[in-house]
Formats: C-alpha cells, sequence, structure tokens
C-alpha cells in the first residue's frame, strides 16, 4: 500500500468504468475514491468508498491493517461515493466507532440505518489516536451540510474531504510529487464549477479557518495528494470562490441554421483583434454543460447568443442560464445578442437573465432578423470590441 506519511497510507481505489460523475458530469479519464488509514496505538480510517469497490478496499486494509482492528471510521463527507462502504465496515469491524458531526449522524440513520457506535465531535474537538492526533473543522455547505476536515497536528495533513478534488484516476502514483499533474488543474477548476460553485461563501469561511494552520500536505478525497504543489491547489480554490475570474471571455451560443454562430464567430474575431487571448467558444448544443460551466467561472467575460425559438429562448441556451443561476456566479462582465426569423423574444430573455444576475454589461445588446447582414457584423464588432475594451481596462 502506498504510504504518505509515518503511520498514514493511501487506502483509495480508482474507477475508470464510471461514465457521469453523480449521473451528470463526463469522466472522460475517470475519478479516484480516496481513503486513508493511520495506524498509531489506535487505527483510524479516514472516509471509505463507493461501495462498488469494496472488495478491493477491504483488501488494502487488511493489508495494511494485518491482523489488527479497526477502532475508528472519521466520516468527513457522507456523500455515498464516499460513505458507501460504511455498512460493511460495521459488519466486518464490529467494534468501530464512527467520528462524525450530528448532520453526520442523521445522514447515516437515513441511509443506512446506522444509529450506534457514534463518536460525535465538534468544532476544535479532537481524537487522539497516540503519536497523531486529529482536529476538526465544520465546513458546512462544501458542498453538503454535514462536511468537516481534520487536520493531524504531527505531520501537519489535512483531510479536506471534497474540497482540493479534481476528477481523474490516479494512473501509478498517489502523490503529486509521483504525477504530472498538469492534467488535473483543469479538471480541478471543472470540478469546482459542476459541484463546488454555489457554495463560493462557505468556501471562503473555511479557507479563512484553515489559513492559521500549517497545511503541509491535502489529503482529498477525489484526485491527487498535494504536497508540494499545496499553495497551487488552495489558490485555485480561493480565486473560485471569490468569484475572480481570469482576463478572458466565454461565448456561449445556440444556433439552429447557422445565423446565431456566425454572429459568435465574429465577437469572437473582434475579442481577438482588440487583445484578448483567452477565448473559447461553444455551441450549447454540442458541448456538455460541465466544461461550459468550468469557463464560466474561470473567465470575467461571458458572451450569450440565441435565436429565438417558439416565444422563448433556445432550450440548450436557456439550459446553460439555469445551472449559472442555480451556482449564482457573481461578478461576471456580460454581453448578449439574438436572432429571430419573425418574432424577436431571446434579447429580452437574456436582457431579464442579466438583470436578474446582477452584472455588469459591455457593449450594446442586438438581434438580427433572418439572415446576418453586413450592419449586424458591424456590431458584432462593436460588440466584442467593447467586451475586450472593459477587460483591458481591469486590473489582473
Amino acid at each position: 500500500m502506498k504510504k504518505i506519511a509515518n503511520d498514514i497510507y493511501y487506502v483509495g481505489v480508482n474507477d475508470r468504468r464510471k461514465a457521469l460523475f453523480e449521473n451528470l458530469w463526463p469522466l472522460p479519464n475517470g475519478v479516484s475514491y480516496n481513503s486513508f488509514l493511520i495506524t498509531d496505538e489506535k487505527t483510524a480510517l479516514i472516509d471509505s468508498v463507493d461501495i462498488c469497490y469494496s472488495d478491493l478496499f477491504f483488501r488494502k486494509l487488511d493489508e495494511v491493517l494485518n491482523g489488527r482492528p479497526l477502532n475508528y471510521l472519521v466520516v468527513n463527507h457522507m456523500e455515498p461515493d464516499h460513505s458507501g462502504s460504511i455498512r460493511l465496515l460495521k459488519k466486518y469491524y464490529p467494534g468501530l466507532q464512527i467520528v462524525g458531526n450530528k448532520q453526520t449522524f442523521g445522514m447515516l440513520a437515513g441511509y443506512y440505518g446506522i444509529t450506534d457506535g457514534l463518536y460525535e465531535v465538534k468544532e476544535r474537538e479532537t481524537l487522539d489516536l497516540g503519536r497523531h492526533r486529529l482536529t476538526f473543522y465544520m465546513a458546512p455547505m462544501v458542498h453538503w451540510p454535514e462536511v468537516m476536515v481534520a487536520y493531524e497536528e504531527t505531520e501537519r495533513i489535512l483531510f479536506s474531504a471534497d474540497a482540493f478534488g479534481t476528477y481523474g484516476t490516479l494512473d501509478g502514483g498517489v502523490m503529486d510529487t509521483e504525477l504530472n499533474t498538469d492534467r488535473f488543474w483543469d479538471e480541478m477548476i471543472r470540478y469546482y464549477a459542476n459541484i463546488v460553485g454555489k457554495y463560493g461563501s462557505p468556501v471562503q469561511k473555511i479557507l479563512q479557518k484553515l489559513s492559521t494552520l500549517d497545511i503541509q500536505t491535502i489529503c482529498s478525497t477525489h484526485g491527487p495528494v498535494w504536497s508540494e504543489q499545496r499553495a497551487k491547489a488552495i489558490g485555485i480554490y480561493d480565486r473560485l470562490s471569490r468569484y475572480e475570474g481570469e482576463k478572458g471571455v466565454t461565448v456561449v451560443y445556440g444556433s439552429m441554421y447557422g445565423h446565431t454562430e456566425q454572429m459568435a464567430e465574429a465577437i469572437a474575431g473582434a475579442l481577438s483583434e482588440n487583445g484578448i487571448r483567452n477565448i473559447t467558444l461553444y455551441d450549447a448544443s454540442k458541448t456538455h454543460a460541465s466544461y461550459i460551466l468550468k469557463d464560466i467561472f474561470q473567465y470575467k467575460g461571458l458572451l450569450v447568443g440565441s435565436p429565438t425559438y417558439s416565444g422563448h429562448l433556445f432550450p440548450p441556451v436557456e439550459a446553460i442560464l439555469e445551472k449559472i443561476r442555480i451556482r449564482e456566479v457573481k461578478n461576471r462582465l456580460f454581453g448578449y445578442f439574438g436572432s429571430y426569423t419573425w418574432a424577436s423574444v431571446a434579447v429580452k430573455r437574456l436582457a431579464a437573465f442579466a438583470e436578474a444576475m446582477q452584472w455588469e454589461i459591455a457593449g450594446e445588446p442586438f438581434d438580427q432578423k433572418q439572415a446576418v447582414s453586413a450592419e449586424t457584423y458591424a456590431k458584432c464588432r462593436a460588440l466584442g470590441k467593447a467586451m475586450a475594451d472593459r477587460l483591458n481596462e481591469m486590473n489582473f
């Protein structure tokens, strides 16, 4: 088994078969379910794994424990991809005590019918294992209400639940020092945008709590163990939870017959001509929302174009806007445009969306009746330039 510190082992598993995380978000590179075992005077398992991998998981536990009992299971997060093996753990290790908070125990009863062998902890309470001691910090709504994190004082390790997690399996290595981590950074942003994005304020609160700790290693429940690159991981979460987009623009459009797409291309060209280098252009009918949301969280500027469809926005565009609303994305620079054949509605709906989000508007919104005209191309260029000019004025 992989040893990550004195008496602390990685006993997690990789899932290369699941196609959709939460049955929503694509997993082209799979995902890991991370679990950690401390073997001190008392033994403690930090989180478990999806029940689909319980056989492999228990074999790893048996190898590390080597006949010793498992004294504690620390449940930092109750989502079933981490708690799914709890009932089996309870049966396999009958003396096991489950460490959690009041919210944890309500979910334990609801999901698994477990109401005994519980060890409740509150804010800054500790669990002594011998040479190692865990201190607990509550992190509600990062991203479930029962979430807590555990700080191991001797090795200065933060067991962070889903925080600082990423999509992607761990192929060979576990520590960031053993992996080429390049592919994980975009996946961390996508994971945050998909899963955590609504909860920027709770993320900021837990980051402030943890800022006084000397954290040398971060053990999330998904993705690499962050050691050398822990500051980068924390920085990404800090920036995203403040909704501080980088200098760049996400252009999202829907198009039935290509006219709105032509407008989007012209706007993107104007952005480039005026100094914007980070530009992503998405057909909402083709690209999964997971990737679009990732760039909306990453970049400051957002431009949305939609044709009118049955007196409403084009459905794939409307679906993206609803996902943005749910996540309560803040502080974006917004521009919009539309097209129609006989009745103009889309631009009015986009205006209502912008007002609801309370975003700053860049440029002059417009729409096009039927085929794109020379006048419309001029408006596209003006909108792209206005967005670029405003971004160029900002400090990044």
